[in-house]
Order: structure tokens, then C-alpha cells, then sequence
């Protein structure tokens, strides 16, 4: 595997950026979530990595657990919106205030459809926590209640976002090179 050098064109959140705003969701959450015994629902694999240093943050008692899913179509960046559950929550939310926390939000379809899905579930309160917002790619409605940071319509690595299963573990969020992607993938 090569350096994640060779694929990187620019570091668009410091590790430095990342560690203050998650710090500040995590003040934010915890005032919001006072008393309410937040039930934490993390996207896998790529909200790992955000879940762990939010869960940190957090001042409340809380919960975690975790969902994967797929979404089908073309590829990475043309999902058809269709989306099947690969693991299912071990505990139930019912009656629970529900935050779910995702790495990022680009069409919105995937996470429209888990909130279509986990409403059935009828949590007490169901909001959306999102490290990174691609506003100028959604096609769906998607309510964000606590937004990280809102991001150009490039394609990103890093702090648990993968370029083709690699280099979540770098401590900050690098767009990458568009004609190095065409080439690795």
C-alpha cells in the first residue's frame, strides 16, 4: 500500500480543528442531553473513530451502540438510495432519546433511510450528530442537529474516512488527489 502522501492534495481540517469542535459538540450535546440518558447510535466503520473522541467529550451517562449498512448503485459516489441493514442494534431504542452519529452526510439518502428505519424502532427523540456535511450533494432531507463541519463537494479521507478501506486512522480529514483516486480505485 502506498504513503497516504502520494494520494493527498490538502489537509482541509487540522487535527487541531477536528479535537476543538468536537469538543464543542460534545459541551453542546451534554447540555442538550442533561438528564436524558442519550442513547449513541455510530455508523460503521467510518463514525468510529468520531464516536469514540465525541463519547469523550461528553459530561452525560450514555449508551453506544452500533448499525452497519449498505447502499447500492453505481458506486461510492451514486448510490441508488437503496439500503440494507448488515448489523442491526443489540439493544432496543424504544422510549430512548436516540443521537446518531455519523462520519458524513453527502446525498443524505443512506441516512434518510436508517432514520426512516430506526423511527420505526419509536425512540423518544431522534436527532443527527455529523462530522462533515456535504450540503451541495443532498438529495434528501436530512434534519443535522449538531454539524461538524460543512465541507466542499470533494472526496475526503481520514479520521475514520477511508480511501478504499485505508488511511482512516490519520488524524486529520485530506481531500485527495482526483486523478490519483481514478487511478488507486
Amino acid at each position: 500500500m502506498q504513503d497516504y502522501r502520494d494520494f493527498l492534495a490538502e489537509i482541509l481540517i487540522t487535527e487541531e480543528q477536528l479535537r476543538r469542535r468536537v469538543a464543542e459538540l460534545g459541551e453542546e450535546i451534554s447540555r442538550d442531553y442533561r438528564d436524558l440518558d442519550p442513547h449513541l447510535i455510530c455508523i460503521l466503520r467510518g463514525g468510529v473513530m468520531f464516536l469514540v473522541d465525541l463519547m469523550r467529550a461528553l459530561s452525560v451517562p450514555h449508551t453506544v451502540d452500533f448499525m452497519a449498512v449498505a447502499s447500492y448503485g453505481a458506486g461510492a459516489r451514486d448510490s441508488s438510495g437503496q439500503v440494507r441493514i448488515t448489523l442491526d442494534l443489540t439493544t432496543t431504542i424504544e422510549g430512548r432519546h436516540v443521537l446518531l452519529v455519523e462520519d458524513i452526510i453527502d446525498s443524505g439518502r443512506t441516512i434518510a433511510s436508517v432514520l426512516e428505519f430506526l423511527t420505526t424502532r419509536r425512540p423518544q427523540s431522534l436527532k443527527v450528530c455529523a462530522l462533515l456535511d456535504k450540503a451541495e450533494r443532498r438529495e434528501a432531507v436530512v434534519p443535522i442537529h449538531y454539524r461538524g463541519f460543512s465541507i466542499p463537494d470533494r472526496f475526503v479521507f481520514g479520521y475514520g474516512l477511508d480511501l478504499d478501506e485505508y488511511y482512516r486512522n490519520l488524524p486529520f480529514v485530506g481531500v485527495a488527489h482526483p486523478d490519483k483516486i481514478l487511478q488507486h480505485g
